[in-house]
């Protein structure tokens, strides 16, 4: 059934509400514990039960960390690195070009610092080395180095580090495994397949963070005292969220409990990058994902792939001022890069149609370091799986972005392992490939299959979410401080919306080429700011703008605005419907 009768909105989605049940048993945790009704249906709807509301809004990451010995490998690995620690040897550190790898790489950098320690980072260039260990890079660091440690990358690699003669390797993971592991002392990754996948959610920085937390128990466990774990959990909530991880479980716990570690600003890379967004508040998991986590990703994408691990690694503020302008440019470079390569991308996608199980473009010249970015474009406007490929001579190079339920990864691998692909892997949500220009229409027509098998096509445009109904005077600086309570909120625990019904539009401003700013309300006295990003690429900015006295249904997420050190509401618009 549709909420408030909304079957098709200015953006043609359907509004839809809790169910029947939810608004039961949010109607009872309201009277059970007390808590404000807005936020009794956010707890319903994202699977709280009432009697365990408080626990719920108050989580201690003591009581929700897992044992890292729970993990394969993981003894085997935290003795090998205090192995290494201990006797002095040569470390070094291999990471994936983006934020989770950066961040990965920066724990273990922040840690050996402490100790006294340095160690060798390696960041593979994307164009011409590719993700993860190469046989030639994997062999050079191997002659130098008595320990190499991947992050975010390696349990596919069995080549390569069979390349690595001469030097111990630990592989700390969070991709999907094959049927072997690959030659490495020890291979510690949630998704390998001989792990029953409770851990499956975590990045790759968790998993270097269980592991620092098992070195720090042997350490104990020898009379020795380790680094303080907590003041390094900033990294970890930008890794956890920049890499879409769901921040459900322990996972909400560390970016939580980051997000505060964050606040303090003790480390000199997340204060520069911080300053150079123009950030004027708390940091929150927005900040992370759309304004940290794209510059960060930057330098690996379009730049010099370690510039985000060294920013995030360094000590020295004005190594990360320089650092942090540097990516910040970059990432402005970026955004050009990808609105061509995205314009051509969705022309093709809509010329072979977008009712297939998957949704998928290629072309020559278009840039490996934004595809990811096109293709994560092309999912959020069909509700479909994408693929975005750019080709270049013989072969391409791709990215892929899933939709809930669909698992990406595991197809792509599969592709892989059916001849169809060069290579490929990744996770549900994620996943990369390397094709070959001649097998590029048969492999897609194989991935479509297979997507289609797992239900992908199915469904039309998703249905717009929202939790209840709030008129402007109950959207207050106190009720939104109540709501952040039950986050962070991001992907698999997604920000509340509501709904403003019968509202007026005030004032409507454009701002820049596709912005809008309005004042909307429902009486004179009973008002609220609102701004709507890519209002003009969308219905929503012209009727909005042209309204003609006509009222709307409006709907979006709250948010605290800050000016000139004071703080009021205002709603994020997202969709918009005629009062009929």
């Amino acid at each position: 059934m549709s909420f408030l009768g909304v079957t098709s909105s200015l953006t043609g989605r359907r509004w839809v509400g809790l169910s029947a049940d939810q608004d039961r048993l949010a109607q009872a945790m309201v009277q059970q514990t007390g808590l404000p009704d807005a936020l009794c249906r956010t707890l319903t709807r994202l699977g709280v039960p009432a009697d365990q509301a408080q626990q719920y809004l108050t989580p201690q990451l003591r009581d929700l960390l897992p044992d890292p010995r729970s993990l394969r490998d993981m003894e085997k690995a935290a003795a090998r690195f205090l192995q290494a620690v201990q006797n002095r040897q040569r470390i070094a550190i291999f990471a994936d070009y983006d934020v989770d790898g950066g961040s990965s790489a920066a724990l273990l950098i922040t840690w050996l610092r402490q100790m006294g320690l340095a160690a060798t980072l390696y960041v593979p260039d994307r164009i011409d080395e590719g993700y993860g260990p190469n046989a030639s890079a994997m062999a050079d660091l191997a002659q130098t180095h008595d320990l190499i440690i991947c992050v975010d990358c390696g349990t596919l690699s069995h080549d390569a580090i069979a390349a690595a003669k001469g030097a111990d390797v630990v592989v700390l993971d969070h991709h999907l495994g094959s049927e072997t592991l690959p030659p490495a002392l020890a291979v510690v990754n949630p998704n390998r397949q001989d792990e029953p996948g409770d851990l499956a959610h975590l990045c790759a920085a968790a998993v270097v963070f269980l592991m620092l937390v098992e070195v720090n128990r042997q350490m104990r466990e020898a009379g020795q005292k380790g680094p303080d774990l907590m003041a390094m959990l900033d990294l970890v909530a930008l890794a956890t969220v920049a890499d879409v991880a769901p921040l459900t479980g322990v996972n909400r716990a560390l970016v939580r409990q980051g997000l505060t570690v964050m606040a303090r600003r003790q480390r000199p890379g997340l204060v520069a990058l911080s300053d150079i967004a123009r950030m004027d508040s708390a940091p929150n998991s927005y900040h992370l994902g759309f304004l940290l986590g794209p510059r960060v990703n930057a330098g690996g994408r379009i730049g010099q792939a370690d510039l985000g691990a060294r920013l995030l690694a360094t000590d020295n503020p004005n190594e990360a001022a320089a650092l942090a302008e540097r990516l910040d440019q970059l990432n402005t470079d970026r955004r050009d890069i990808e609105q061509r390569v995205r314009a051509e991308a969705m022309a093709q996608a809509e010329e072979r149609g977008l009712d297939a199980p998957l949704v998928w473009a290629a072309g020559d010249g278009w840039h490996p370091g934004v595809v990811g970015i096109v293709a994560a474009r092309l999912k959020e406007a069909t509700n479909r799986p994408a693929v975005v490929i750019g080709m270049d001579d013989d072969e391409g190079k791709g990215s892929g972005r899933s939709v809930s339920g669909v698992d990406l990864g595991a197809a792509i691998q599969r592709l892989a392992a059916e001849g169809h692909l060069i290579k490929g892997g990744g996770h549900k949500m994620a996943a990369g490939l390397t094709v070959a220009r001649d097998k590029l229409e048969d492999a897609m027509a194989r991935l479509s299959d297979l997507l289609a098998k797992q239900g992908a096509g199915t469904a039309g445009p998703a249905d717009l979410r929202l939790d209840s109904i709030l008129m402007p005077g109950a959207a207050t600086v106190d009720l939104i401080d109540r709501i952040e309570s039950a986050g962070p909120f991001g992907a698999g625990a997604p920000a509340p919306r509501y709904a403003f019904p019968d509202m007026q539009v005030h004032f409507a401003k454009q701002v820049g080429e596709t912005h809008l700013k309005l004042t909307l309300g429902n009486a004179p006295d009973s008002r609220i700011d609102a701004i709507c990003f890519g209002a003009f690429e969308t219905a929503l900015g012209p009727a909005l703008t042209q309204h003609a006295g006509q009222r709307f249904h409006l709907a979006g997420r709250l948010e605290l605005n800050t000016w000139g050190g004071r703080q009021s509401v205002q709603l994020r618009l997202e969709d918009a419907a005629p009062v009929l």
